[in-house]
């Protein structure tokens, strides 16, 4: 869409007493391949494109969208939205504003106009290498998702920005059986980048690893429940974090009270050692953009340092209740969903230990080394998750492997027990789902150990 058009839009939206408008217009492809063993199970293809119009007036937000892109279908949009409100006219005219953004995300070849022959290869890769790893292995699926969205970003504040993104994630299962029990493996890698990552990421070892975890997590003893000293071992298991913690320090809770979190800036919410951060600017990374979908540019947001909660993630409409600055965090899953603040990369940050000297300094625990599924309340952070591949630690060392762990808790209070931070960080890869629906995040963090959680299990009950 032509700046012309765009304002042309945004004015008419602004024509019965609106305080800001703005116009979303995206074009989208998306691809899903899956693979079971030796099959394609599935190939899908879908091709999303459309405008949104949302008009705010103070606290009040009106907001629709179309996939007519003609004029006229715009301008009956704007129309239509605009009758909610009935004032006199507060902005008559404006200009766009032309800035610069940092790119942080770059591609040679979009996803779009890869071949799905590329992809099926490394499918190919995943399901055979699963397969091949032990005669336990029952079941095999590798998927490859991708999409190239193409958005334009345009609002009565002067902003008029384009940006591309490129997501690309592998993800692979395995299931082992021994004829009597079924246990899973799983793991992902995905980025908003090229194809060529992809080209340089070893499959076969991210295959044999999921393998392994299936198979011999058949041979692990059932998790005796109780209150632990738990190490949780580094990338997704950040999942905690981001679930517990991280909801709750989006203006989409907290501008409504409905966070454990509000009204805290400046205080001591976790531990000393602990520094979390929120950073939509990594390059190329998951959930990395150079514009947030208001076309702020996206910013590391320090949410928590050494403890002290600095800052909450901010959009505008919630920024306005809040009296806040947008951060750069605001997102949606695509033009049919209203925007509001939400995570992008969101990690707790290194610290000064090693993870072996944190397992070698517990003398008795449970290291998770992998997480699972689970459910939080983001208005009180308690949550409840399954661990994947777990140990118990007796002595500083690692001993019997265990299953059917899970970690029951509160968010503030996991915060203010972590103890020990290792210096190994790194992200896993999911999609989160919110307000505004589903979106490429990543959840990261070192390892790390928590002093005394309640540790659910089905050990010793038989």
């Amino acid at each position: 869409m032509d700046k012309k058009l765009a304002k042309k839009i945004i004015l008419e939206s602004l024509a019965t007493g609106g305080d800001y408008a703005e116009i979303f217009v995206e074009d989208k492809v998306s691809n899903v391949i899956r693979r079971v063993g030796e099959q394609i199970e599935d190939i899908n293809a879908s091709h999303l494109y459309g405008a949104a119009i949302r008009i705010l007036k103070e606290n009040a937000e009106v907001y629709g969208y179309t996939n007519d892109m003609s004029e006229e279908g715009l301008l009956k949009l704007a129309r239509k939205l605009r009758s909610a409100y009935h004032s006199e006219v507060l902005i008559h005219d404006f200009e766009f504003t032309d800035t610069k953004v940092d790119a942080h995300t770059k591609f040679n070849v979009l996803s779009k106009n890869i071949p799905n022959s590329k992809k099926l290869g490394y499918l190919e890769t995943c399901t055979k290498t699963i397969q091949a790893y032990s005669p336990k292995i029952v079941q095999a699926i590798a998927n490859f998702t991708d999409e190239t969205q193409e958005v334009t970003i345009a609002n009565s504040n002067g902003v008029y920005k384009t940006d591309i993104r490129n997501h690309q994630r592998v993800s692979a299962s395995a299931v082992a059986s021994d004829g009597t029990q079924m246990e899973q493996g799983f793991n992902s890698y995905g980025g908003n980048f090229d194809i060529s990552h992809f080209e340089k990421f070893d499959f076969v070892a991210f295959a044999n690893q999921i393998a392994q975890a299936a198979v011999e997590t058949l041979l692990a003893d059932d998790m005796v429940g109780g209150v632990y000293d738990v190490v949780i071992h580094n990338a997704f298991g950040g999942v905690i974090f981001h679930e517990a913690c991280g909801h709750a320090l989006e203006a989409t809770s907290v501008a409504k009270g409905m966070s454990v979190f509000c009204g805290k800036l400046g205080e001591k919410i976790a531990a000393d050692c602990v520094t979390a951060i929120d950073d939509g600017t990594i390059p190329n990374e998951w959930g990395s953009e150079n514009i947030d979908d208001e076309g702020n540019p996206t910013r590391r947001n320090v949410l928590i340092e050494n403890g002290i909660l600095k800052s909450y993630m901010v959009d505008m409409k919630n920024g306005r209740r809040m009296n806040a600055t947008p951060t750069g965090s605001t997102r949606r899953e695509s033009y049919r969903f209203s925007p509001t603040s939400r995570m992008t990369n969101t990690y707790i940050a290194n610290g000064q230990s090693t993870p072996e000297e944190i397992i070698a300094s517990t003398k008795y625990g449970l290291f998770a080394k992998t997480m699972s599924g689970g459910s939080v309340n983001p208005a009180t952070g308690e949550y409840n998750f399954s661990v994947g591949e777990a140990f118990m630690i007796e002595d500083g060392k690692l001993t019997k492997r265990v299953k059917g762990a899970t970690l029951i808790g509160n968010g503030k209070d996991t915060i203010m027990n972590i103890d020990m931070v290792a210096n190994n960080q790194s992200f896993g890869y999911g999609m989160c789902g919110s307000a505004s629906g589903s979106i490429p995040t990543c959840v990261g963090q070192p390892t790390i150990r928590v002093k005394q959680m309640t540790v659910g299990g089905n050990g010793g009950n038989k």
